[in-house]
């Protein structure tokens, strides 16, 4: 690497404060008032140097360029399985998770649809996921609000962006632990009925889908049947 003047070595420094503390991707749009800059250029370069940076060096972390432009900062696929010990603990409970799949299944998907389906308490389980940057909540012209996935759902949990292939996804996940670990049923006991257009599902090219899920999978295993308001 060549030579940096200090304003370039200071505006790596800062979009590897912004990567790590974001702990998602990031897109050059979000990373501009970071580096102190508005040109996208400018910020390409960073973004450049700074995954030149951490491929040449030798340690766990790598900060890639995905096809979408946006860059994030992660751990290298070769350590994932040594440290899968030490993230057990999910960060959403067995009740946001039941509602961030009916919502995932359903998108777009009005509000009052999703509180008719799953009760008046998952308004703590929306912000929460809001909060997180997993849903979107856009008002409509009836003061209601359409919800749909974000594109950080999808990097979260390792599913596809587009919203068809990621309901592929997220239902091979069910097939494959059953639902068991949730609650003792199939996948309509996930919702507490049928869900509709489930088994539309099956014509679409299952071929175009990508990684199943394995992060959600992971996550949604941990969790036994439990009676408490967080399982809802």
């Amino acid at each position: 690497m060549t030579e940096l003047t200090p304003l370039m070595a200071r505006r790596i420094h800062a979009l590897e404060a912004a990567l790590y503390s974001a702990g998602r991707p990031l897109s050059i749009e979000e990373t501009l008032p970071v580096l102190g800059t508005k040109s996208d250029r400018v910020a390409s370069k960073v973004v450049h140097l700074i995954s030149h940076k951490y491929r040449i060096r030798d340690c766990a972390l790598e900060v890639v360029i995905m096809e979408d432009g946006r860059i994030v900062m992660q751990l290298k696929p070769s350590y994932e399985a040594m440290v899968q010990r030490f993230n057990k603990k999910p960060l959403l409970k067995a009740g946001p998770l039941k509602t961030l799949s009916y919502i995932a299944f359903h998108q777009p998907v009005l509000q009052k649809l999703v509180i008719q389906a799953r009760g008046s308490h998952i308004y703590s389980h929306l912000k929460q996921m809001e909060s997180m940057g997993l849903i979107n909540r856009e008002r409509t012209e009836d003061r209601s609000y359409m919800i749909t996935t974000t594109s950080f759902y999808g990097d979260y949990f390792g599913f596809s962006h587009h919203p068809e292939r990621s309901k592929i996804q997220l239902k091979q996940v069910f097939r494959d632990i059953k639902i068991t670990k949730l609650e003792n049923g199939d996948i309509e006991n996930l919702f507490g009925g049928k869900i509709e257009g489930l088994d539309d599902l099956d014509n679409i090219d299952e071929d175009s889908s990508a990684d199943p899920g394995d992060r959600l999978a992971h996550r949604l295993s941990q969790y036994p049947s439990s009676s408490d308001n967080g399982s809802q």
